[in-house]
């Protein structure tokens, strides 16, 4: 059997959030303009910002404040989430019209698989340039589009030229034009990871790729593998089918809190606010999360971190969630090195609801769905009359903190946001590595 080769293309709008702002107002076109997150609210970070912002030194991730510093005048703007999820729509509504193999990966980007829709991969070159143009042409937004055979790569390729631009990696060609480039560049790779790496002498993507896969698992566990096919070129993971949902592996919600967290109570009061969030969501779904997960950044912004316990009961009780993430924050953070400015708790692992769990010896299986019962009716309550309608009495230690809504609060990020320097969490990414 004659094996296919695979064409794999991804596209990533261009300062994708600014763009649609400039397509509302044509007048910001040719200002240094910028898409932020309310500082009001302390989530006062750059979402996006167009061309003659960057060149000016404004960057993605950056705080308003450093935005203004490097661009004084800026002109800022809040985000529209509503306008860039029309706008995405319309986007992969065209990519529909190539291939029913449209995976997004975030809001800006996607990836196509072409294979089977064209007879070459240089006819797929062809593609790509086309739909570049259509999508300049009939939408006015900007995109740049990476051609290889496989997710990785294309994935590489999209971020090499930017605007407007299509960039190609063949298969036969893709050491000449991946290995010299810096390691970071490669999928999964955030700061951290990075940083690791380049302790170890590994500092471009081909230094990787020839690093013993043994002394890569020993140094990374699991991902060091996989770290090193993507590097080889072996990534054959698939690219999912328009409007495929990948199962739900974990249900979380964190928070940039309106000051910084000074003691326990400040920090119990935001754990159960999340938490409350977190087991509504749960209960919604079915679920019963077997893991609780605290996330935590500091009021330097430059000690972050995550930590996780399994459960003896598997739960989407608020107030269990709530307790085993304090008790995750007193472990880890007890010590209270410095103030904190971001909490998060997520629930992991989940089972459904029809799962029979196997409870302990010491608990009452009536008194369990007695829980289930009276967590279910407040809920509802919420649901229908807002959330402060039933409070715990410790939320009124602090209105300010315990104001926040978890669950209808959320920022949708674009990508760029994490690709700044924020490791991306490996969470459920599915890869074949060829023998």
């Amino acid at each position: 059997m004659i094996a296919v080769e695979r064409v794999i293309a991804h596209s990533d709008l261009n300062c994708y959030y600014a763009s649609v702002e400039m397509l509302r107002n044509p007048r910001l076109r040719d200002v240094p303009m910028a898409v932020c997150g309310s500082t009001k609210e302390r989530r006062g970070i750059v979402l996006t910002a167009n061309y003659p912002a960057k060149r000016l030194g404004v960057k993605t991730g950056m705080a308003n404040w450093q935005a203004h510093q490097a661009c004084p005048g800026i002109y800022t703007v809040p985000p529209r989430y509503n306008d860039y999820m029309q706008f995405s729509g319309f986007v992969k509504n065209m990519y529909s019209n190539y291939t029913d193999r449209v995976e997004p990966f975030g809001i800006d980007e996607s990836w196509l698989d072409l294979t089977g829709c064209v007879s070459s991969f240089a006819q797929g070159e062809l593609l790509i340039h086309e739909m570049r143009e259509r999508i300049k042409r009939e939408i006015g937004l900007t995109v740049s589009i990476g051609l290889a055979d496989n997710k990785v790569f294309a994935k590489l390729a999209s971020d090499m030229k930017k605007p407007d631009a299509c960039t190609i990696i063949p298969g036969d060609k893709f050491k000449e034009i991946v290995w010299p480039l810096p390691v970071g560049d490669l999928l999964y790779i955030g700061t951290a990871t990075k940083r690791k790496l380049e302790s170890y002498a590994i500092h471009t993507i081909g230094d990787l790729a020839a690093t013993d896969t043994k002394r890569l698992e020993r140094w990374f566990g699991k991902i060091g593998p996989v770290l090193h096919a993507f590097a080889n070129g072996e990534d054959r993971s698939m690219v999912a089918p328009a409007g495929y949902e990948s199962p739900i592996k974990s249900v979380g919600n964190s928070q940039t809190c309106l000051r910084d967290l000074v003691s326990d109570t400040d920090v119990k009061v935001m754990l159960y606010a999340l938490s409350e969030s977190v087991g509504g969501r749960l209960m919604e779904m079915g679920m019963y999360a077997s893991t609780v997960e605290f996330s935590f950044l500091d009021s330097d912004l430059q000690n972050y971190g995550s930590r996780q316990c399994k459960l003896t009961v598997p739960t989407n009780i608020s107030g269990e969630i709530a307790n085993a993430a304090f008790r995750l924050f007193k472990r880890c953070y007890g010590h209270w090195p410095k103030p904190l400015r971001k909490v998060g708790v997520r629930g992991c692992d989940l089972i459904g609801m029809d799962v029979p769990r196997q409870l302990t010896i010491f608990e009452d299986a009536n008194k369990a769905v007695d829980k289930e019962e009276l967590e279910r009716v407040i809920n509802a309550l919420r649901g229908r009359y807002g959330n402060k309608i039933i409070q715990r009495a410790i939320m009124y230690t602090d209105k300010e903190l315990s104001g926040v809504d978890a669950k209808k609060d959320h920022t949708i990020h674009p990508v760029g946001v994490f690709n700044g320097g924020v490791s991306v969490t490996w969470g459920g990414y599915k890869t074949k590595i060829m023998k």
